[in-house]
């Protein structure tokens, strides 16, 4: 009996130590239950991130030259600088031997600055021709594109189609190509540069 009474003390350390000693189930479980908790803040962070990536282009990509160009985004004001230019050029590149003197007036109402000591040079020039050859030159703007438009500047590419008529002769069709550099004074679209190419 006194060796079961012994036995027995052994046994409640035995179970005690047993309960004590760390169970590799309960390892597993403990890292299982944190791997979830690790891997959503994982994803909350990359997607903070890609968020943050993402807002930051959308704001390059706003502030982009390309978007501050009207021709791209005002199909309004692309219209009307494109029809007040071809005006323009219709009155100024269209003459005959007594309609100079309307042609010169005309051009000081559309162009400015650069555009109209140009226009001045050449038409200098064309003045003479006209009156000697009888040559009577008709302009019409077979195609113009804004290339660059802001609230008050624009750049276009004009497409000319003229028609030259000597007394005498079979009138004769050429082609011409502009580039155009305009500004918007006082409500209208002044051509102030000239391009010929």
């Amino acid at each position: 009996m006194n060796s079961d009474v012994a036995l027995a003390p052994e046994a409640d350390e035995a179970d005690e130590a047993e309960t004590r000693a760390p169970d590799p189930q309960d390892g597993a479980d403990t890292s299982r239950r944190r791997w979830p908790r690790v891997l959503g803040a994982l994803l909350t962070v990359a997607l903070i991130a890609t968020g943050g990536a993402l807002y930051a282009e959308g704001r390059q990509l706003r502030d982009t030259p390309a978007t501050a160009n009207l021709a791209l985004t005002d199909a309004e004001a692309t219209t009307r600088v494109t029809g007040d230019v071809s005006s323009a050029l219709g009155k100024i590149f269209s003459y005959g031997p007594g309609t100079t003197a309307t042609t010169q007036k005309a051009a000081k109402e559309v162009l400015a600055g650069k555009a109209l000591q140009q226009y001045a040079t050449l038409f200098g020039q064309v003045e003479r021709q006209s009156a000697d050859q009888k040559l009577t030159l008709t302009t019409e703007v077979a195609r113009a594109g804004v290339t660059r438009l802001t609230d008050d500047s624009a750049h276009l590419l004009v497409f000319l189609d003229q028609v030259y008529e000597r007394r005498g002769r079979t009138p004769t069709t050429a082609a011409a190509q502009l580039t155009v550099t305009a500004e918007l004074r006082d409500g209208r679209w002044w051509i102030v540069e000239i391009g010929f190419t």
